[in-house]
Formats: structure tokens, sequence, C-alpha cells
């Protein structure tokens, strides 16, 4: 079995990536419920300054998030050009002109999807982006590539 195709990753695709990588971590969700703390602190107590530290903590980490994509997506030489993807029983094998590099199927920590992308994580805190408009019709089959490679608890892949 082998699958090849091109992604191009974009401010949109790093953002997305960032958000699910964030809001899935504990500090993510930490920040997330200060927030929400504050926001109830406020309705009990009517104090302004529990509701504009809980709306500034809510809306921080997103805004933070999609600068910090802009700025990877502009300064990172990877991300200017597609990244050519082939994918076969013994691996994942990525180019980009004369630049090659391999993963072994083993390697690969956890699969995940959202609405934009599917994320295939290399360590914790790595991670290829595949988003969906690049995949065309080639979406299923990558789904069913990573499956069929990895154990089925670490693929949280949804259509």
């Amino acid at each position: 079995m082998e699958l090849e195709f091109d992604v191009k990753v974009t401010a949109g695709a790093l953002y997305d990536y960032l958000l699910l990588h964030t809001y899935t971590s504990f500090s993510g969700m930490l920040g997330t419920l200060v927030g929400v703390f504050l926001i109830m602190a406020f309705v009990s107590t009517r104090y302004i300054i529990y509701l504009i530290a809980g709306i500034a903590i809510i809306a921080y980490l997103p805004g933070a998030l999609f600068l910090r994509a802009m700025q990877q997506a502009q300064n990172t030489p990877a991300f200017r050009r597609p990244l050519h993807y082939r994918m076969t029983d013994e691996g994942i094998f990525v180019s980009q002109g004369d630049r090659k590099e391999q993963q072994s199927w083993d390697s690969c920590v956890k699969a995940v999807s959202t609405a934009r992308s599917i994320i295939l994580y290399t360590s914790r805190t790595t991670a290829s982006i595949f988003p969906k408009r690049d995949l065309g019709d080639k979406k299923e089959a990558l789904i069913q590539m990573i499956s069929t490679h990895m154990p089925p608890k670490k693929v949280r892949i949804r259509f």
C-alpha cells in the first residue's frame, strides 16, 4: 500500500494545530477555567475587575496563538513551499526540494483530526499537519493508512 500527496502548511493550518494542541493540554484548559471562574465571580460580586480579567484571560490565548501561527508561517522556510508526502508500509517519507526525511510508523505518537486538518503527532510537541483542503479525494486513503499502521488507541480521527 502506498499513498502520495502534497500539502501546503499555511498560517490557518498552523493556527488550527496550535488551537488543538493548546486547548487539549493542561495549561490551556487551566487558563480557560480560570477565565470562566473570574467571569462567574463577576456575576456573583458585580466587581467589574473580575469580568475584565476573565475576558482578557479567555481572549488572550487564541489571539496569541493566531499571531504565533502567522509568524511561524512567514518565518519558517519549510512552510513557504508545499511538502511532498509518500506513505508506505515501511514509514512516512517527506520531501521538499532536495531535502528528505523518513519516519517509521512506530515513532508516531497519535493521530487526531479537526474540522480542517488531520494531524499526525511524531512526538508530544511536533506533528505533521495535513490540511483536508489539500488532501481532496485522498483523505479517506490517508485515514486508512494511518489506521492500518497505528494502534487503534492512538488514532482519534473523526470524519
